[in-house]
């Protein structure tokens, strides 16, 4: 038996074969292998009966749960990299983060862009393309622009003089993004003159609209989610709060009253921060088909205190929280992924499968690819983490190749 130090993909048709585990499949932790294969889940039946034969590596997995990689639909940076203020230098700050996501069990992500400039979009959209995942890096699904057509009363750390309106409609959002071709989700404030137009356009051409940063009431959310609005961002965060007359954004948590054909996803930020947990526990108990977990990660992440930037304006990291510089506005998370797993996990007391599953099947729901991304059905990428009970991460995998690895504890077998 040797350590594992070669690719898994390196040979075609390499046949591998992950054993004593336990695999996150239809909602639940079973004991079983998990086999791969040209970066795929495979069917070991029709390798067995079909083809007749045995894996070319087995690795032994000493009892780690195996769950689909997470999914991050919303982060900025990290690792001093911000995404909106890095112009010159974003694709190796993008490449930076991807990388340093590994570690945390993100295989896919969503680079986010803060309400900026025409002049930033322009110069940054078009050189965020999406883009593989493998040993460089979690995979770019598309950008996610968050803003400039918010609500200046829920502006949060936005810079209040780059908003805009709808002014000349999808041709208004054309002019300020440049191109839509990176561009993965979009959020934007549903009470705009002129927004449901807009959001219909947008997710005719395949861009997911949220809704945020607004002071909508609950009858312009739903006439969003009509228009094809499909996700609300950071529940609870820079939106009306929930009033007993008018629920605002909040209400749409009861999306089954909508349509019985609509799921409505929302992003909530489980960092211990910037939502307290009971408000986890309602949003959970309330709509746990939506719920999807983002980190909202500024560059700060990973970081010591002090002052850092985000987008066009000064933060500052204090007592492991971050804020608008000088004042208590909070501006962003600073915890990865992983934590934000576990600070939901204890705080809504949800079992081990709905926690991984927020983090991977249900923003792979919220953007159309669950056929390829968020699971581990047949067929699906090879795209997953091993973790253990305490759900920290010991490797991540991506297309059935090990790109991070905590320690030397796999082991493979030549067979």
């Amino acid at each position: 038996m040797a350590s594992l130090s070669i690719s898994l993909t390196e040979q075609d048709n390499t046949l591998t074969q992950f054993r004593n585990c336990r695999v996150l499949r239809s909602h639940q932790l079973v004991t079983d292998d998990l086999w791969v294969r040209d970066g795929k889940i495979v069917d070991p039946e029709k390798v067995f009966f079909d083809e007749k034969r045995a894996a070319h590596v087995k690795i032994d997995c000493h009892g780690s749960i195996i769950a689909p990689g997470f999914i991050d639909l919303q982060i900025n940076g990290g690792y001093g990299v911000d995404f909106s203020f890095d112009v010159d230098t974003v694709e190796l700050g993008v490449a930076k983060v991807a990388k340093g996501l590994l570690a945390h069990g993100v295989t896919s992500f969503c680079p986010t862009l803060v309400t900026s400039p025409p002049e930033t979009y322009h110069a940054v959209l078009p050189r965020i393309s999406r883009q593989p995942g493998g040993r460089n890096g979690a995979t770019v699904l598309g950008c996610h622009v968050e803003g400039p057509f918010i609500n200046t009363n829920k502006k949060g750390a936005h810079p209040p003089e780059c908003i805009r309106e709808f002014s000349e409609g999808m041709k208004t959002v054309r002019d300020v993004y440049g191109s839509l071709e990176n561009i993965q989700i979009v959020t934007l404030a549903p009470e705009k003159a002129g927004a449901s137009e807009v959001i219909q356009e947008l997710s005719r051409s395949g861009v997911t609209v949220s809704v945020g940063h607004s002071m909508a009431n609950l009858n312009d959310g739903e006439n969003a989610v009509h228009h094809g609005a499909r996700l609300v961002t950071h529940l609870f965060n820079a939106m009306l709060p929930f009033h007993h007359r008018d629920p605002g954004l909040v209400g749409l948590l009861t999306t089954d009253n909508i349509s019985e054909d609509i799921l409505v996803y929302f992003g909530i930020i489980s960092d211990g921060v910037h939502t307290h947990p009971a408000a986890l526990r309602i949003a959970y108990k309330t709509h746990p088909a939506g719920l999807i977990l983002v980190t909202d990660a500024i560059s700060a992440m990973g970081l010591s205190e002090g002052r850092h930037r985000i987008g066009q304006m000064e933060i500052e990291i204090r007592t492991g929280r971050a804020y608008v510089a000088g004042t208590d506005t909070l501006c962003g998370s600073i915890a990865p992924m992983d934590e934000c797993i576990r600070f939901f996990k204890k705080a809504s007391s949800c079992s081990i499968e709905y926690a991984l599953e927020a983090a991977s099947l249900h923003p792979a729901r919220c953007l159309g690819i669950e056929k390829t991304k968020g699971s581990l059905e047949y067929g699906a990428d090879a795209d997953f983490v091993l973790l253990d009970d305490g759900l920290n991460v010991q490797s991540t995998w991506i297309a059935g190749e090990c790109v991070y690895r905590r320690n030397g504890n796999l082991i493979a077998n030549g067979v």
